[in-house]
């Protein structure tokens, strides 16, 4: 597998950035230059981010054919790390479109040549599936498989991801977490706080990305509201308050642009059991109060109508989450107001 063009490695962090629900400027001066430095935007905070990042390509050897591995050229040793902000070290795979996570601190300092740093092909496949995967090498090192939407969370998380992962309990309480698997609430209980946290946290993230995921897959990644597409639009959970398991199903959830997210969580606008968006007219009284309802003509142009909804009738929003989500935001006319 040749290496992929420097242009096409910047373009596809900056997409996995997006993906995995950041903004993302790139900074170095070439796209050539090694770290690959950018400025994320991320859940309301501003992160200084560089990467060391390769092409994965195969191995090499004939004894160990699933193995793919980064190949640390045009770098010198150690490694610089970015003083004020996160950094990384991790390869491509283009056909599969999925990230490799290395242990930094292992690689920072390497022999002069062009060292190299492997990861199991199969670890990359779970990726696709799961979102993230673990792998434990020969040398107890952890590699970590990355899909895109997942991005952010393993750079904000790798350093413990490696350091804890390396411990064989967590490696497989981590998968776990990664697959969605239900973990025994005695065995959480029993890590040490780090190292719960980290669980917790493969765990949450994980949850969110699978719900994303299959939010975005029903509505044909379209906002049901306006119905466009541009990768402009946001999972968005109709019934707010995890009180039982039905948070993060599919029939909780509705694709939305970010205009239309804001507004839904802030109450402006709610869904009926008809599936029609209407405008919560108490909030657009309290805006024009303010004088801040401009816009609001064109805005309410898009409602009263019935949702873009996903084709698989068992997709689509449970009217009971509707119904409960109304109540729980105290739109007029459902029970808890009168």
């Amino acid at each position: 597998m040749p290496a992929v063009n420097p242009n096409v490695i910047v373009n596809q962090l900056i997409e996995a950035i997006q993906e995995s629900g950041g903004i993302a400027a790139y900074v170095s001066e070439s796209v050539r230059t090694h770290p690959r430095k950018f400025i994320v935007s991320y859940l309301g905070n501003s992160y200084s981010l560089w990467v060391y990042i390769w092409t994965l390509t195969h191995g090499g050897r004939v004894s160990l054919p699933d193995e793919y591995r980064i190949q640390m050229t045009s770098v010198s040793s150690p490694l610089s790390i970015n003083p004020n902000g996160l950094t990384v070290l991790m390869g491509y795979h283009p056909d599969l479109g999925v990230f490799a996570g290395f242990d930094l601190r292992k690689h920072s300092s390497f022999t002069v040549g062009s060292p190299s740093v492997q990861i199991n092909i199969t670890a990359l496949h779970d990726a696709l599936q799961n979102g993230l995967s673990f792998t434990t090498k020969d040398n107890d090192e952890i590699a970590i498989g990355v899909r895109a939407d997942q991005f952010l969370i393993y750079c904000l998380n790798a350093a413990p991801l490696h350091l804890y992962g390396a411990e064989s309990n967590l490696t497989a309480m981590l998968s776990k977490a990664a697959e969605l698997q239900e973990i025994p609430q005695e065995e959480i209980a029993a890590l040490a706080a780090d190292r719960k946290q980290i669980v917790e946290s493969v765990s949450r993230y994980s949850r969110d990305a699978n719900f994303r995921k299959l939010v975005m897959s029903a509505y044909d990644n379209r906002c049901a509201v306006t119905r466009t597409q541009l990768r402009l639009v946001d999972a968005a959970h109709i019934l707010p308050v995890p009180s039982d398991d039905s948070s993060d199903r599919v029939t909780n959830g509705l694709a939305l642009s970010p205009t239309f997210h804001r507004a839904y969580d802030n109450c402006l606008i709610y869904l009926n059991e008809d599936y029609v968006m209407k405008l919560n007219e108490e909030k657009a009284e309290e805006l024009k109060a303010v004088n801040l309802d401009g816009g609001l003509s064109q805005f309410c142009s898009f409602l009263d109508k019935k949702i873009h909804l996903p084709m698989d009738t068992n997709q689509r929003p449970r009217t009971e989450y509707i119904t409960r989500a109304n109540e729980y935001r105290r739109i007029p006319g459902y029970a808890q107001n009168g």
